[in-house]
């Protein structure tokens, strides 16, 4: 031990055994769209660098002593877990997906429906919004500590609700639910007002959610302290949606100004028209 830190391996077969069905379904997807259509499916190097980068995150997320970490001793430690699914793993997955990749499956019969309405953004939102605040309540919470497994599903959950909240902003294929930039703007703000009020919850009400956790003594930090770190981690997604809001609202003067440079071109043209037949009709009248 240092610090008074339990670094025993936490190995989860169900956590290893879906990160190895995850690379395993990546790779025969990729050999299997790239067969029936080679020259319509170019395949980046970036795109595969970032689904490697988000699988070793989850598997040292999951599979290491931060994990056995985050379930006994230190809150902090699992915000870190769930902070790093939300915002770095889950939109790798996406970005490592390209839309040759995934619209077969949006196009099944079966498969379309469902996609239409879990990727509609408010419900989106919502499903992520209410998953991880409904398993941070500290009974669910508590009893999840107690048992790896569950806790596992827990931040599993986490990631898959994620990769919905994301769909609406960067997912390859958002065909079934357009938005506009102001309203791409708004939803990235308004989606993360729950947790940052959970978070600011942690961090401002001096009392003690989670009181299993067995802080170690050598590091001389309070029970609170602890959860207010991991409050302070938990408002890094709002940075994130800060971030993402920038360049959405630069796109949107950038195309506000594209509109209004054919509107003047439209209005300028009509005018010279307007003057040449003019000029014309008074050429006729001479």
């Amino acid at each position: 031990m240092v610090y008074g830190l339990n670094f025993t391996w936490h190995w989860s077969p169900i956590t290893l055994t879906g990160l190895i069905v995850l690379c395993l379904l990546y790779l025969f997807g990729i050999l299997r769209v790239r067969r029936k259509h080679p020259q319509e499916t170019p395949l980046q190097i970036r795109r595969v660098a970032a689904f490697i980068v988000a699988v070793l995150a989850i598997a040292l997320l999951l599979l290491t002593p931060l994990d056995t970490i985050a379930r006994t001793q230190l809150f902090s430690a699992h915000m870190l877990q769930a902070v790093t699914l939300i915002t770095l793993c889950a939109p790798l997955l996406i970005y490592a997906c390209p839309a040759w990749l995934v619209q077969p499956l949006f196009r099944q019969p079966i498969v379309q429906p469902i996609a239409r309405v879990l990727t509609q953004p408010v419900v989106a939102s919502a499903l992520f919004n209410l998953n991880f605040l409904i398993w941070h309540a500290p009974v669910l919470f508590n009893l999840a500590l107690r048992s790896g497994t569950l806790y596992h599903v827990e931040l599993l959950s986490f990631l898959l609700t994620a990769l919905l909240n994301w769909w609406p902003l960067i997912g390859p294929v958002r065909e079934l639910h357009e938005m506009s930039y102001p309203q791409q703007m708004l939803y990235a703000f308004l989606d993360g007002q729950p947790v940052d009020i959970f978070a600011f919850l942690l961090v401002f009400s001096f009392v003690v959610f989670y009181p299993q956790y067995a802080v170690p003594p050598q590091l001389r930090i309070s029970a609170f302290a602890d959860q207010a770190v991991g409050g302070a981690f938990l408002l890094l997604p709002g940075l994130v949606d800060l971030v993402v809001m920038s360049p959405l609202f630069f796109r949107w003067l950038g195309q506000l100004e594209e509109k209004a440079k054919i509107a003047d071109q439209r209005r300028q043209e009509e005018e010279e028209a307007l003057l040449e037949t003019e000029q014309m009709g008074e050429t006729s009248e001479a």
